[in-house]
C-alpha cells in the first residue's frame, strides 16, 4: 500500500464581499416591503409580519462578520434577495469549473506539479452547478488533466469524504495524483429572506492535491488515517433537486431553499461529531494533547467551541483552532480546507493535525494529518 500525502492546496476567495451591515440593511428594507404589501393580511392575522434583522444578532448567533459572494447586487436588492446569474451557453465553462481552476492552478503550483501529471478529480461539493456532464470531467478537460473524474456530494462533509476517496486510491494504486475540489456557491441555496438563516452562508472554492508521499517534491502532509460516517437526518435539507415540478408546487415552497432545525442539529450533530473524533484519533493510538491543530467544519462558532472542549478537554487556544468563518462565513465543505491551507504551514515536522467536517445527511468526516519536509 502507497501512503497518500496531501502536498498542496489552493483557495479560491471570490473579490464581491457582503458585511453584516450591508446584509442587514438590504434584509430590513425587504421586511418593510414586505410588511408594507401585505398590511392587510398582516393585521387580520393570517400573515406574521416581517422582524427586523441586526448585526449584533449575526455576530451572537454565528461569529460571521462578512461573507465573499459571486454575486451581491441581486442579494443586496430588496425586490431580489438572490444572486443574479446570467445563464451561460453549453459551450462556455460553468461557474463551478471557473472557480475550480482558480483553486486547483494554486494547489498545484504548491505542490509542484503539472496539470497534465494529475490523473484522478473529485469535485466534492454540496450543490452543483447541473446534474450531468459531471463538473469535475469539465474541470478535468479544461485543466488538461488525464485519468478520470467524477462528481461528489455528501453536503459540508464532501471535501473530507473526498479526501478519504482520493487517499484510498493512491493507497490502492488506482491514482497517482488526485485534486479533490470543492467549489461552493452555496448563495445560491440559501434563502435570503429568511431572518434566522440569511446570514449563514458564502462562496469558496478549495483545492487539495494528494499524491503518494513519496512523490512528494516539498513540505506535505502525511494522512495517517481518514474516517468517515453517516446517520440519516432531515433536519438539514434543501428539496430543490433537479426533478421539475409544476409551477403551482413551487410557489411559496419554504422547503425549496436551504432549511435546519438549529436547535436539533446542534443537540445531535456536536455529540456525534465529538464521539467520532474521540474514536477516530482513540483507535490510531493517538492521544488528544499530541494534536497541534483542528482545522473544523465552520458552519458556527459555538459549535467549533464546543467541539474544541470535548476533544481536547480544555478551551483550545486561537491557534490550536483556528477560524476563517468570521471572514468566508459558512462555505459548507470548503471551510475545513480553508482553516487547513491558511493555518498549517507554521506547523513543525513531526506535528499532528486533524481536519474534520461535518453537516446534512447527517455526515462527519475526519482525517489525521502529520507534517513532514
Amino acid at each position: 500500500m502507497t501512503p497518500p500525502a496531501i502536498t498542496g492546496t489552493g483557495v479560491f476567495t471570490p473579490p464581491q464581499v457582503i458585511t453584516n451591515d450591508e446584509l442587514v440593511t438590504a434584509f430590513n428594507a425587504y421586511a418593510d416591503l414586505f410588511n408594507t404589501r401585505n398590511a392587510a393580511a398582516i393585521d387580520a392575522g393570517e400573515l406574521e409580519a416581517k422582524a427586523h434583522s441586526r448585526t449584533d444578532f449575526i455576530i451572537g448567533a454565528s461569529g460571521i462578520h462578512q461573507r465573499h459572494v459571486m454575486d451581491k447586487s441581486g442579494i443586496l436588492d430588496p425586490e431580489i434577495m438572490h444572486p443574479s446569474f446570467a445563464a451561460r451557453a453549453d459551450d462556455a465553462p460553468s461557474m463551478m469549473a471557473e472557480m475550480a481552476l482558480s483553486a486547483c492552478h494554486a494547489a498545484l503550483a504548491q505542490a509542484g506539479r503539472r496539470a497534465d501529471e494529475v490523473d484522478l478529480i473529485i469535485c466534492a461539493a454540496s450543490n452543483h452547478e447541473r446534474a450531468y456532464p459531471a463538473i469535475a470531467v469539465e474541470i478535468q478537460q479544461l485543466l488538461g488533466a488525464g485519468g478520470f473524474a467524477f462528481d461528489m456530494n455528501v453536503a459540508c462533509s464532501s471535501a473530507t469524504f473526498g479526501i478519504q476517496a482520493a487517499a484510498d486510491m493512491v493507497r490502492a494504486g488506482s491514482a497517482h495524483c488526485a485534486i479533490v475540489v470543492s467549489p461552493e456557491i452555496c448563495s445560491a441555496h440559501l434563502e435570503w429572506r429568511d431572518r434566522d438563516c440569511h446570514f449563514i452562508f458564502g462562496d469558496v472554492c478549495t483545492a487539495a492535491v494528494i499524491e503518494p508521499s513519496e512523490a512528494a517534491k516539498g513540505a506535505k502532509f502525511d494522512i495517517l488515517s481518514t474516517r468517515c460516517a453517516t446517520q440519516f437526518s432531515n433536519n438539514i435539507r434543501n428539496n430543490n433537486g433537479y426533478l421539475r415540478r409544476s409551477r403551482g408546487q413551487m410557489e411559496d415552497r419554504r422547503d425549496m431553499q436551504f432549511m435546519q432545525e438549529g436547535r436539533r442539529v446542534f443537540k445531535e450533530v456536536l455529540p456525534m461529531v465529538s464521539t467520532h473524533i474521540h474514536d477516530h484519533l482513540e483507535d490510531e493510538r493517538i492521544t488528544a494533547d499530541a494534536l497541534k491543530r483542528l482545522w473544523l467544519h465552520q458552519a458556527n462558532k459555538s459549535m467549533n467551541d464546543f467541539i474544541g472542549r470535548k476533544v481536547l478537554g480544555r478551551t483550545p487556544s486561537a491557534q490550536e483552532q483556528p477560524n476563517i468563518l468570521q471572514d468566508y462565513a459558512n462555505t459548507s465543505s470548503a471551510g475545513s480546507i480553508i482553516a487547513f491551507s491558511k493555518y498549517s504551514d507554521d506547523l513543525r515536522s513531526g506535528d499532528l493535525g486533524l481536519i474534520c467536517s461535518f453537516g446534512a445527511g447527517y455526515s462527519v468526516g475526519s482525517v489525521i494529518v502529520r507534517r513532514a519536509g
